[in-house]
């Protein structure tokens, strides 16, 4: 048996299970119960200073100089 032959009846079997059950743990690990708080708040990083722009660190640095 040459080496195409093996390595492409390994990734008909075992490679396809494999790539299914990484496939399974990363759905189930998006959609696990205790994630709903941080997808919200990642959701939301463009509206934390919709009222008023972001504080520039730089610039209360250079005003405390």
């Amino acid at each position: 048996m040459d080496t195409y032959t093996l390595l492409r009846q390994f990734a008909d079997s075992w490679m396809l299970l494999l790539l299914f059950v990484v496939f399974l743990g990363v759905v189930f690990w998006a959609f696990r119960p205790g994630s709903r708080k941080t997808h919200e708040d990642t959701a939301n990083i463009p509206f934390r200073h919709a009222d008023k722009p972001a504080a520039d660190p730089a610039a209360k640095s250079e005003a405390q100089l």
